[in-house]
This record gives structure tokens, sequence and C-alpha cells, in this order.
């Protein structure tokens, strides 16, 4: 089984949910991690800063490194990634996992709410990118995840939130497109999508789900493991399904993700 020792990830949006899952899962492999996010201060509504996510990397066996970073911003951004170089001498891997969500009909978006989503997920998934490319072309194994669905232009997924709907697919174009232009380099650039409902704060923006048909992160950063453990070569241009990950890793049995094994699980946004 390869692991990620020694290897540095930059990874978005990682002080709390999904984000801080993958980083953990890579700190016990004794991987670098760096917790690129805005949340310096805690706050008392959503749990997790910077500096908790990199206490709890270096607590599991890795080296976490804390970032305030607001990925809208490009100077942030390449300073966030120059200290990362500085301190961890090179980045092997990037995650992009912020993602901004507002699950409301055109009249109910805020031009604001709007354009948060636009600069955060597709924006910054493509900044980010940008960023660490001429590092991770100069890695052994570089990949970029990115936490987006697969492609669709199905009506249905545009209809009731068509601003998130286009944010989130935003992501996954620029997915399409880096590995278009990258995977030929050696960089294995794929996204990585949750089958159920995973439950993160996240859910609070999601009218009449209930926490327990979901799953927990651990199942996102178990499938992040694999793939990011994988040979980059040939490797491009995959829209991956967590399940599906772990089922080719051999992980059938899922029933220990779930957050309340006795519910029905609910399926996530953008899957037929």
């Amino acid at each position: 089984m390869t692991t990620l020792a020694g290897k540095t990830l930059f990874i978005t949006g990682a002080s709390r949910g999904i984000g801080l899952a993958i980083a953990l899962r890579a700190a016990r492999d004794g991987a670098n991690v760096a917790i690129a996010a805005k949340s310096a201060v805690a706050n008392p509504k959503l749990p997790g800063t910077i500096h908790s996510a990199a206490a709890a990397v270096n607590a599991a066996g890795g080296n976490g490194l804390a970032l305030q970073c607001d990925i809208r911003e490009e100077d942030q951004v390449r300073a966030a990634v120059a200290a990362t170089v500085d301190t961890f001498g090179g980045i092997d891997i990037l995650v992009n996992n912020a993602s901004a969500i507002w699950l409301r009909g055109t009249l109910d978006t805020p031009m604001k709410r709007f354009d948060l989503m636009q600069q955060v997920n597709a924006r910054g998934s493509f900044l980010c990118a940008q960023a660490c490319l001429p590092y991770l072309l100069l890695a052994p194994n570089p990949h970029i995840l990115t936490l987006a669905p697969p492609p669709s232009l199905d009506p249905k997924w545009w209809a009731p939130h068509t601003g998130y709907t286009l944010a989130k697919m935003g992501m996954s174009f620029v997915t399409l497109g880096l590995a278009a232009e990258f995977g030929p380099q050696g960089v294995a650039v794929n996204a990585l999508w949750p089958r159920t409902i995973i439950a993160t704060d996240a859910i609070n923006m999601i009218p009449g789900v209930e926490v327990t048909g979901c799953r927990t992160p651990e199942i996102l950063a178990d499938a992040a493991h694999a793939v990011l453990s994988r040979p980059a070569a040939g490797f491009s241009g995959n829209f991956l399904l967590d399940d599906d990950v772990l089922a080719s890793a051999g992980v059938t049995d899922l029933s220990g993700y779930a957050v309340d094994p006795s519910q029905p699980l609910l399926p996530d946004l953008f899957l037929d």
C-alpha cells in the first residue's frame, strides 16, 4: 500500500469538515499538510480554525502548517503557496476542497452570494491550481484533486439553484480543462464527489436534510487517500465517486461511514 509519507499537500478549506478529514488521513501517513483556510479565530457557530486543524494534523503524525488564506484573493493564495514551499520544499498535491453553497432559486439569490460562489468555487480552484502547478510539475507524483461532481447539463440540476450549480459545475469544467492540459505532462488532475450527502456544517444549508441520512467525512478522506496515493501518470480527467474508489480498493462494507446505519442514505446533488 502506497502511503503519503513525506508528501506535501496544499488543502483549501481544511479547517473543518471534508478538508480536515482529508488532512488528517494524510497526516496519519506522516505527510506535510498546508491548511489554507479563512478561519483563524474560533467561531462558536462554526467549529475549527487553521490553528486547531494544524494542531490536529501534528497530533495525527503529520506536519501541519496553518495559513490564513481567502482563495478569492490572488495575493493571499500566492503567499500561502510560497510559504508552503518555503516550509516543506515543494508541493506534491493540491486538494481543491473550499466551496461556497447557496441552494436557492434565482429570485432568492443575492448577487453578493452569487459572486461569492463563482469566486470561491470555479475561480478559486483555477487560481490555486495556477499557483501550485509550477511546483507540481517538479514533483515526482503530482496530483490535483477537486471536490466536484461529474459534469451535467441536465436541467433538473440547474433549475432549483442556477447560481450554485454554475459555480459547482465550474469546478468540474476547470478539472476537465486542467486534466487535458496537464495530464499529458504527468499531473493527475481528477475530481471526487460523494455518492451520499456528507455530514458537515454545510448540511444546514440544505433544507429538509437530516444528518442521520448522511455519511461521515471520513469516507471522502479514505477515497481521496486512495486516489492521491496512485501513480499519477496516465490517470487524469476522471470524475470519481467515493464508493466506487473504495470498491476498487477492495473496501465494500461502507456501513462504518454511516452516521446512523439504520437510516436510508440520502443521495448527493448532481447524481442520478
